[in-house]
């Protein structure tokens, strides 16, 4: 029942979209009513405005981590709960913060993609699984100046990176369904892809965004 609790508190945590939150408090338009429609950093920055976007980037990177964060706290520390469920718990509401994130219930399930409150989770379970996956984003961009592609290879090491470090544990099923999630959320990047379409950093949009 404790597993339930900590998802269903992860998702609200990961519903709360600073895309729209943050644009409101600049005076803003809605994220969702221009450029991809995605409520992301990346969409915001389309604004011009530099620490709206930047804010909206720590906000969800931030629930991400906080969702984790809780359970680790709740358990460990608090003792609600049972300690011997700490991993699929943990689990739970690392996948339910993404989820709430993709499609969050305070913003008629109209949500981002998922990057920044992915990579706060993985902050979460493991610095050095965060890093490698990091890593693996800053190399695909130096060398292809792809975003959408860098975070599509990130999301698919990320699991064999979580596998090296904990094996087949909860968590490692976890950033597996994440990673599925990511990739399911850029199909429209990877239709652009296909076809040669998708933008590079400093180039013409295509329309199509992070977070």
């Amino acid at each position: 029942m404790s597993t339930l609790v900590f998802a269903l508190i992860a998702y609200l945590i990961g519903s709360i979209s600073f895309a729209v939150i943050v644009s409101r408090a600049f005076g803003l338009p809605d994220p969702r009513s221009y450029g991809s429609g995605n409520p992301g950093a990346t969409n915001v920055l389309r604004t011009g405005r530099k620490a709206a976007a930047v804010l909206t980037l720590l906000g969800d990177g931030a629930k991400g981590w906080l969702a984790v964060f809780v359970v680790q706290r709740l358990v460990v520390v608090q003792r609600f709960g049972e300690p011997e469920m700490l991993d699929i718990s943990l689990a739970a509401a690392a996948v339910a913060v993404v989820i709430g994130h993709m499609y969050p219930v305070f913003f008629r399930f109209r949500g981002g993609k998922g990057v920044s409150t992915a990579l706060g989770v993985l902050v979460a379970l493991d610095y050095y699984l965060a890093a490698g996956t990091v890593a693996t984003w800053l190399i695909i961009a130096f060398f292809f100046r792809i975003s959408s592609l860098a975070a599509l290879i990130s999301a698919l090491f990320a699991p064999f990176f979580c596998f090296l470090l904990f094996g087949m544990r909860p968590v490692t099923i976890a950033v597996i369904v994440i990673s599925l999630l990511l990739v399911w959320r850029h199909k429209t990047n990877i239709r652009n892809l296909l076809a040669g379409k998708e933008s590079r950093f400093g180039g013409r949009s295509t329309g199509s965004s992070q977070n």
